[in-house]
C-alpha cells in the first residue's frame, strides 16, 4: 500500500437538466477520522452515500466537503386573479358613489396584493432524482481526486522520511564512533580526577574511588541506546515500506527515538559525543513534524 498523506484538496462540478453543482473538498491533520459537509437545504440525503464512501477510503485526517447547487428555472408565470380583482372593482365602485375620489387606475389595481399572482415552475421529480444521482458521481470523483493527491503528498513524505532515517543512522554510527563513548576513555577520565582527588588529600579511599569510577563507566556507557535506536530506524523503514495508514505508529517511534537521545545526551561527559546527540535531537524532530502529516 502507498503511504497518504492527512492534507489535499479537490473540486468537482457537473451540470443535470436545470442543475448546476460543485463540490469542494479538502483534508487537513487531525488525531482521527473527522467528516464535516456543508450542504444546501433539500439535499440532506446526499450525506449518507457521501459519508460512506469517504469512510471506507480515507482512516485519518479531517475531511471538510462543500456542495453548491443552482437551479436555472424557467421563467415564472404571472397572472390576474380574477376573484380578487372583481372583489377590489366592487369595492371601489361602492365608493365612487359615496366619496369624491379620481377612479382607480390600472397601476393601483395592481398594486393591491392577491391581484397578481407569480406562479413558479414545478419541479420535475424525474429531473430532481437525476440532478441527485449526477451529486453523487461528483463527489465520487472529487474524493478520488483528494485520495490520489494525498498518495502523491504520502509519497513525497516517505521520501523525506527515508532521508531522516539514514541521517539518524549516521549520527548513531558517528556517536559509536566516538573515542568519548569507549569505556576505557571514560575510565581514563575518571581514573585523572582520582589521581588528582589523591594528590589534594590523604583522607580518599583509593580502592572505593575506583569501584565507583567503574560503576560511572559502566552507566555512562550508551551502547543500549544506540541498539535500540538501530531497532528504531529498521521498524520505521518496515512501516514506510508496508505503507497504508502507518502514520500513528510512526508518531510512537518518533518519540521513542527522541527518549533514546536524550538519554545519550545525558549520559554523555565528551564534548563531541554531545555535540553529536544534539544534531540527533534535531533529526528526530525534523522526522516527527514530517510524521504528524501521515495518515
Amino acid at each position: 500500500m502507498a503511504l497518504s498523506s492527512m492534507t489535499g484538496f479537490a473540486r468537482s462540478h457537473g451540470t443535470s437538466g436545470p442543475y448546476a453543482f460543485e463540490w469542494e473538498l479538502k483534508s487537513v491533520n487531525a488525531k482521527g477520522f473527522d467528516f464535516r459537509m456543508r450542504l444546501p437545504p433539500g439535499w440532506d440525503d446526499v450525506e449518507l452515500v457521501a459519508r460512506k464512501r469517504a469512510t471506507e477510503l480515507l482512516a485519518r485526517g479531517t475531511v471538510y466537503a462543500n456542495l453548491t447547487v443552482k437551479r436555472s428555472s424557467a421563467a415564472s408565470t404571472v397572472r390576474v386573479n380574477p376573484d380578487v380583482l372583481n372583489a377590489v372593482v366592487k369595492i371601489a365602485t361602492e365608493l365612487a358613489g359615496r366619496i369624491d375620489a379620481v377612479a382607480p387606475s390600472i397601476d393601483g389595481l395592481m398594486g393591491i396584493k392577491g391581484v397578481i399572482e407569480v406562479a413558479e415552475p414545478e419541479v420535475d421529480e424525474a429531473e430532481d432524482q437525476a440532478a441527485r444521482s449526477a451529486v453523487a458521481v461528483a463527489f465520487e470523483q472529487a474524493l478520488t481526486s483528494l485520495v490520489d493527491m494525498r498518495k502523491r503528498e504520502g509519497a513525497t513524505l516517505g521520501t523525506v522520511l527515508g532521508q531522516r532515517l539514514i541521517e539518524i543512522e549516521t549520527l548513531a554510527a558517528r556517536a559509536e564512533a566516538a573515542p568519548g563513548r569507549k569505556p576505557e576513555a571514560i575510565r581514563a577520565r575518571l581514573s585523572e580526577q582520582i589521581a588528582t582527588l589523591l594528590a589534594a588529600s590523604d583522607r580518599f579511599d583509593s580502592d572505593r574511588l575506583t569501584q565507583e569510577a567503574l560503576m560511572i563507566a559502566t552507566r555512562a556507557d550508551i551502547r543500549e541506546e544506540l541498539d535500540r535506536i538501530a531497532s528504531h530506524v529498521s521498524q520505521a523503514r518496515d512501516l514506510l515500506g508496508k505503507g497504508g495508514p502507518v502514520g500513528r505508529r510512526l508518531d510512537f517511534l518518533a518519540q521513542e527515538f527522541n527518549r533514546e537521545v536524550n538519554t545519550c545526551c545525558s549520559k554523555s561527559n565528551d564534548l563531541e559525543l554531545t555535540n553529536t546527540g544534539l544534531e540527533l535531537k534535531n533529526v528526530v524532530e525534523q522526522f516527527r513534524e514530517q510524521v504528524q502529516n501521515l495518515e
